[in-house]
């Protein structure tokens, strides 16, 4: 099992935290929760699970419930299981967020760890609301992340607490179902200012494949604000969610990566995009070319470990990882084999 919910892994054994990453807009939730038991079988450490209610694009096929999914591959593995990440903002009012992360922090105690971000249009226009520009959108995270807390906080003393802010109101109450020490929040961000804000605002740092001066900038933002904080930041999580396609030849690697994720290889924000009919339309124009530099697309193991590996040496604690095709069952035999093993801190 990781270490104690909260703790950063950094001074944890040599052999680095690699989680499994559920793409639950691939596959059904049954399918998904025997995923994850059999990852864990073949040396990965933990389970993070994304949060759509619609997939990217419709070959992808699948939109299952993320809180279910989480208890039921609980349930199946002991590693930590955390949400990959949700938007606390718009489906959801925070309070829910809150009820449902305290619960299953409470069934697996040490365990969860709640993942949120702003947001896309793809899953939180579908209530009908207004979507906003990308600043309204994180402010609205940052006051809802403020609810979570209070919450957690108010509920583990005993006591109610209330809120009314600019984007979110909760009158007087608690959660009545808390586990003996709150879930640890981490903010997803891929923006500097955003980072600085989590440092001072949240327990870690979720971010996705980037250069490497990109994520140094992102490191030393994070940091900054955790120090404004009086904070350590040596302390938080900085948790990276990586794509890649592997699978026995280069060419069916390929292959996978057009058909099941083409939004891996688009070169703009995704945020405001609608509809998973819109994204299949702009899928239609990406070409293999366009995953140079977004997504290591590859057969050879080799290559898959030195990708890793450099992201491990730029100092991330933990990594979640998706393998883009359906063939999921031998990408996990073959990194368990191949790939874990070499990858070091």
């Amino acid at each position: 099992m990781p270490p104690e919910t909260g703790t950063s892994t950094r001074a944890a054994s040599p052999r680095p935290h690699i989680g499994y990453a559920a793409q639950l807009e691939q596959f059904a939730p049954a399918e998904a929760v025997a995923l994850a038991a059999l990852a864990e079988q073949h040396g990965f450490t933990g389970t993070s699970a994304s949060d759509h209610f619609q997939p990217w694009t419709p070959q992808q096929g699948q939109a299952g419930f993320v809180w279910n999914v989480l208890t039921a591959a609980a349930e199946r593995t002991a590693g930590d299981i955390g949400t990959g990440v949700t938007a606390p903002t718009f489906r959801y009012h925070p309070a829910m967020v809150a009820q449902a992360s305290a619960t299953l922090a409470a069934m697996y105690p040490g365990r969860h760890w709640l993942g949120v971000g702003s947001g896309e249009a793809l899953n939180e226009h579908i209530v009908g609301q207004y979507w906003p520009e990308a600043p309204d959108r994180i402010n609205r995270m940052f006051e809802a992340v403020d609810v979570i807390k209070k919450l957690f906080s108010a509920s583990a003393a005993g006591r109610d607490v209330k809120h009314a802010g600019e984007f979110f109101t909760l009158e007087s109450t608690r959660l009545w179902t808390m586990p003996e020490q709150a879930p640890p929040i981490y903010v997803a961000t891929a923006g500097p200012l955003t980072a600085r804000r989590a440092g001072r605002t949240v327990d870690g740092l979720i971010t996705v494949g980037s250069p490497a001066e990109k994520i140094a900038l992102l490191f030393e933002r994070f940091a900054q604000g955790a120090r404004e904080a009086g904070r350590d930041p040596a302390t938080m999580p900085r948790i990276l969610q990586l794509h890649v396609s592997w699978a026995e030849t280069d060419e069916q690697a390929m292959a996978n990566a057009l058909t099941e994720w083409p939004n891996g290889a688009m070169p703009f924000g995704k945020s405001d995009v609608r509809s998973p009919y819109e994204f299949i339309q702009i899928a239609r124009l990406v070409r293999p070319e366009d995953f140079e530099g977004r997504m290591l697309v590859s057969s050879d193991p080799d290559v898959h470990r030195a990708h890793l590996q450099r992201y491990l040496d730029l100092g991330f604690d933990r990594i979640y990882l998706h393998n883009v095709g359906r063939n999921q069952r031998e990408f996990l035999e073959v990194f368990g084999r191949e790939v874990l093993p070499g990858l070091s801190r």
